[in-house]
């Protein structure tokens, strides 16, 4: 069953950027571009680092380390040397507030986590029920 979770303030979102939290344990990124809010697991699935340390353009996500690039809306790799998309997670905006639907039987892939914390925000405690009405 997915619920939505605040992920982080809209505000806190740079029009065009990405930042890192976690939610309900997962690492996810959250990236603007423009008007357009996007979740995918904060993992690149090439190198398992950060996405959220990545540069954000044309509705891609770009990891920084070897320059894998993924489209926000699907997951999907656009460029090498990544071939296996990452997860992407629903997301809807309530005035400034953030919030990404995780799916609590998902759990992909498994004891895979990211590197680096470094610029992580932890959203509060996982509730196992909607955050928003």
């Amino acid at each position: 069953m997915s619920d939505f979770e605040r992920a982080c303030a809209l505000s806190d979102l740079p029009v065009e950027g990405v930042i890192g939290v976690e939610i309900c344990g997962e690492p996810v990124a959250v990236a603007r571009t423009g008007d357009e809010v996007f979740a995918l697991r904060d993992v690149c699935s090439h190198a398992e680092v950060p996405l959220s340390e990545g540069e954000i353009y044309d509705h891609t996500v770009e990891c920084w380390l070897h320059g894998s690039c993924f489209d926000l809306r699907t997951g999907q790799p656009t460029g090498l040397p990544a071939t296996e998309p990452v997860p992407v997670y629903p997301v809807k905006i309530e005035g400034d507030d953030v919030y990404v639907a995780m799916d609590k039987e998902l759990s992909w892939p498994p004891s895979r986590f990211a590197t680096c914390t470094s610029t992580w925000k932890r959203a509060p405690a996982c509730t196992g029920r909607s955050s928003a009405a």
